[in-house]
């Protein structure tokens, strides 16, 4: 299948570009590099498009060229603390920029889409593991636009029935290729596996802790933190099942919640490195536990993660960050 990767340069469709390759399709990577890395390109050896996505009638015309048959889009921007802080960027590209990439579908005749969703379409959920019937009551302009994008997509569908797609609500992602070809590199780098690993480098000072006074066994929040190469694999199963009239909403998960200080702890250990650490407040938006139940995943799509134990993760993530301290670019 013909597969244009919005923000394909970019962490999670970078890896989902890889895994499309090998598993026999033609992947087109489409991306602005606002925060992608031409290096990606180069590792892939795929064809590339450097654009914008709000421009409608350019991204419509590379679908038609390229005969593109489904679109995956990981082009949003994805941190909840930088949301609270902006959150009209966040909307614009969000949620305004989708829209722009829907329109270029309809005006080609594209009707696959796999989005990527988030758990923070939840907020803080009533109860977990989390089930896609758990209530979406977001707390961060991240999660609202995320679910913004999701009711959009089912109004989409009932306008035009041969629209298929399948929203993706995934947790934590992390790790890096477990062959050590791909990584991750973003700046600023807010996510707590990297940023561990950088501290334990001693590339920054310390690792900080926001809130050690939730209601958790040791205080601090709880995720369910999935392997990169998982979520594309994902990706790829539920692009392989959609099908008109039955769209797809799934949690991506490990079924499994970690806390703050276990996944230091488990960073340390997969590094034989202490990781400094100091304790600062509890940040905006952050909700206090969220972990899935990826079973609808299971059942509708074939797909379970591989990589559940920490460790292993933080492994991959060590084996790439290791050799690239400064990145793609260093």
């Amino acid at each position: 299948m013909n597969v244009l990767v919005a923000g394909g340069a970019g962490y999670i469709g970078s890896h989902t570009v890889k895994q499309l390759k090998e598993a026999g399709h033609t992947p087109i990577i489409y991306d602005n590099l606002a925060r992608g890395h031409k290096q990606v390109i180069e590792i892939l050896k795929v064809p590339a498009i450097i654009g914008d996505l709000g421009d409608c009638e350019r991204l419509a015309a590379a679908l038609r060229d390229h005969r593109i048959e489904c679109v995956m889009h990981f082009a949003a921007y994805a941190y909840v603390g930088e949301s609270v802080q902006e959150p009209l960027m966040y909307y614009h590209n969000n949620v305004a920029v989708t829209v722009s990439v829907l329109q270029a579908m309809r005006k080609a005749g594209v009707d696959r889409f796999v989005f990527s969703s988030t758990c923070a379409t939840y907020g803080d959920p009533e109860k977990i593991p989390m089930t896609e019937d758990e209530k979406q009551a977001p707390v961060s302009p991240y999660g609202r636009s995320k679910l913004m994008v999701e009711q959009i997509l089912r109004d989409l569908a009932v306008a035009w029935p041969k629209f298929k797609f399948a929203a993706l609500r995934y947790f934590n992602a992390c790790g890096c290729a477990m062959d050590g070809t791909l990584g991750e590199d973003h700046d600023p780098e807010p996510h707590l596996i990297p940023v561990a690993i950088q501290a334990a480098l001693g590339l920054r000072p310390h690792l900080t802790i926001f809130g050690t006074d939730y209601p958790t066994p040791d205080g601090t929040n709880i995720r369910d933190y999935i392997h990169v190469d998982d979520l594309a694999d994902a990706h790829i199963r539920a692009m392989e099942k959609l099908e008109e009239g039955k769209p797809l909403f799934l949690n991506l998960g490990t079924g499994r919640g970690f806390s703050v200080k276990e996944i230091i702890a488990a960073t340390e250990r997969a590094t034989g490195r202490k990781v400094p650490v100091v304790f600062g407040p509890r940040r905006p938006g952050d909700a206090i536990a969220l972990y899935a139940d990826p079973s609808r995943a299971r059942q509708l799509i074939g797909w379970e993660a591989r990589y559940k134990d920490p460790e292993t993760i933080i492994r991959s993530a060590w084996n790439w960050f290791s050799k690239h301290p400064q990145g793609y670019g260093g």
